[in-house]
């Protein structure tokens, strides 16, 4: 190497030696001129270059997230659209029908009541249970067995089954919001519903499976005095309608009408803020019968009592004003309690006296004597005499005993009760025995037999009495001593009434009238009115009625009211079994009115069926005459008249 200065390697990035300003651009030793070779690189290892790193554009991901959101708002503003303009009406409608429940305002049913206004059936506060099956599906529970558990919970409150709570929980109509669980449920049970709601709901985590669980507030309907007057009354269904009685028959003056509430509701409750409307409910009527509940219990037990000792079927007593046909008393033995129907035999849940039709036997005499008497075909003194057999048609009728020739008049024959003297009696009603049997028929008509009382009850019978002409042989004879036709007790009773009322007829009545919501009062329709025998005649029935019971040759002797002078009829009939349409046993009765001379109440008693002791009318039913009878008497206020007895002649001397 030359001593020429050999040229430094520039160090990248080094600053060289200063250039003055304006100094002309000149050749630097060692750095190669235009043309130059270039220098080449000191032999060694080489460091390997880092690959440069550059950003993407931002632009098109800037353009592919922008598309999105506006793809994702787009579909937002359709969707608002087509809520809000298009469908929104429907939307409305289903938000109105989510949040705004209805519900029944139930009428509180009329009161019935005494003639002295004495309460007889009433209505309490009661609950219907009701549900919205919706708010117990999955998606409002978070849980998939709501149904069950919630029927689980409510079965043994409500005292129902469980399986049929769930299916009314989990109804098949998916869109269902109402199902009612009970009916008529107290108050107590409410509140034990509501309280077991109120737990779950404090529960944290656990959903509230009676959140839908509702409560409408009804009515149950109470009977204050338990099986008094059961039979009249009737009772009243799970739907609320009146089952029988005048629950039935006057159910609709006794429902009222309905009214209904509309609320907003947010998890089963009330929003009070939301606002509400309300079509008040109209009570129904009270009405008032012409039942005196004293007397009613006085009859009730006596007949209760005398059918028990009887070992009897059953039995009835019913008691009539006789100047107004006003029933003061209508009992039946065996009953039930309308309070507890689950317990009531179902044979006994009617009202017998009104709805069983039987043969009356010799207390229908009263008829045949009224048409002798009122056709001057005899007179209470007139000779009757009476064999021990009387040969008629195609039978031979005898007495209920046995006996020689009897002599009587014709009180005696009614006194004595004979058979064979009522159709020797009742054959100078005509010239012919059908002429005779047109003249009876008619009469019968007019007492009210084959026909409605004009109650309108439930149930009634009206009786069966063939016309005339379709008499058979043994009817034509059998019908004036009372067999062959029947009757129903209400029509047994107005018989006497009519007698005692002086020969006029006045329909029987169970109704006085009814109370509006108003508080005014309307009577019911005054009964219809018919004279049927003379006043004469049936003054001259009524003196050999009371031969019956005081005369010692009367049949009717433990009928006898001390004090009082008593007008009455026993009867023993042959009883046709329901269940088997043949005679078996006997219809046992007594029918009579007192004070006789101056009458102002009427009872009749039957039994059917008496298997224990006496079967005949005077004995197992005159004691209950005279036990209800005294009461009555007592009861209304009525004193005797004080007048002695005109004491008719039973026989004669021939």
């Amino acid at each position: 190497m030359s001593d020429r200065q050999t040229p430094r390697r520039r160090v990248p990035g080094a600053a060289g030696p200063p250039r003055p300003r304006g100094a002309a651009t000149r050749h630097q030793p060692g750095r190669p001129g235009p043309g130059a070779r270039p220098a080449r690189r000191p032999s060694g290892p080489r460091t390997p270059a880092r690959p440069a790193f550059r950003l993407g554009s931002p632009r098109p991901r800037l353009r592919l997230v922008g598309l999105a959101f506006t793809l994702v708002l787009s579909a937002f503003v359709v969707r608002l659209l087509q809520v809000q303009a298009v469908d929104a009406s429907t939307y409305t409608a289903k938000a109105e029908q989510n949040r705004y429940v209805v519900h029944t305002l139930a009428a509180e049913r009329g009161r019935i009541t005494d003639r002295s206004g004495v309460a007889l059936a009433v209505s309490e506060d009661a609950y219907d249970i009701t549900a919205d099956p919706m708010m117990f599906q999955p998606r409002q529970l978070k849980i998939s067995d709501g149904p069950e558990q919630a029927a689980a919970l409510l079965a043994p409150i409500l005292n129902e089954d469980q399986a049929t709570l769930v299916r009314k929980l989990r109804p098949a109509d998916k869109e269902s919001r109402y199902a009612r669980l009970a009916t008529r449920q107290t108050p107590q049970v409410w509140k034990q519903i509501k309280d077991l709601k109120a737990a779950l709901a404090k529960k944290s985590g656990t959903g509230n499976v009676l959140a839908g669980v509702f409560a409408d507030p009804s009515s149950q309907r109470v009977y204050p005095n338990g099986d008094l007057a059961a039979g009249i009354l009737g009772w009243v269904n799970s739907e609320g309608k009146g089952g029988g009685g005048i629950e039935q028959q006057l159910n609709k003056q006794l429902t009222g009408k309905d009214g209904k509430i509309r609320y907003a509701q947010s998890g089963g409750r009330e929003v009070p803020t939301a606002g509400s409307t309300e079509t008040p409910a109209v009570s129904g009527s009270d009405v008032e019968l012409t039942i005196d509940r004293d007397i009613q219990w006085a009859a009730q037990n006596a007949i209760s009592q005398q059918v028990k000792k009887s070992k009897a079927d059953r039995g009835y007593v019913v008691v009539q004003d006789t100047r107004t046909g006003q029933i003061l008393a209508m009992a039946n033995s065996p009953g039930f309690d309308p309070n507890d129907l689950s317990k009531a035999d179902s044979a006994a849940m009617g009202n017998a006296a009104l709805q069983d039709a039987y043969e009356p036997g010799s207390t229908a005499k009263v008829m045949s004597m009224a048409a002798v008497l009122e056709e001057n075909a005899a007179t209470p003194l007139t000779h009757v005499v009476v064999p021990n057999r009387l040969h008629r048609g195609d039978r031979l009728f005898q007495d209920d005993v046995d006996h020689a020739t009897w002599h009587l008049t014709l009180n005696g024959v009614l006194a004595k009760s004979s058979n064979i003297g009522t159709i020797l009696a009742t054959g100078q009603l005509g010239k012919t025995q059908r002429a005779a049997n047109d003249t009876l028929y008619s009469y019968l008509r007019k007492f009210g037999i084959g026909r409605s009382t004009g109650l309108g009850f439930p149930g009634e019978t009206p009786g069966i009495l063939a016309p005339a002409a379709k008499w058979s042989t043994s009817q034509q004879y059998t019908i004036p001593f009372g067999q062959g036709f029947s009757i129903n007790a209400v029509q047994a009773a107005s018989v006497y009434s009519t007698i005692a009322n002086g020969g006029v007829r006045v329909a029987p009545t169970l109704v006085r009238g009814t109370k509006g919501a108003d508080g005014r009062f309307t009577p019911a329709p005054q009964p219809g009115k018919t004279r049927v025998v003379s006043d004469k005649t049936a003054r001259t029935v009524a003196q050999m009625l009371e031969s019956v019971v005081d005369d010692e040759q009367g049949t009717g002797i433990k009928a006898r009211i001390p004090g009082y002078r008593v007008a009455g009829k026993t009867g023993t009939a042959n009883r046709v079994d329901p269940a088997t349409g043949r005679y078996h046993g006997y219809t046992s009765s007594f029918a009579g009115f007192a004070p006789a001379d101056k009458p102002r109440v009427t009872v009749y008693c039957a039994i059917q069926n008496a298997t224990s002791g006496s079967y005949f009318g005077g004995q197992i039913c005159g004691p209950v005459y005279k036990q209800v009878m005294e009461f009555a008497l007592k009861t209304l206020q009525v004193p005797p008249t004080g007048a002695k007895a005109a004491r008719l002649p039973v026989t004669y001397q021939p």
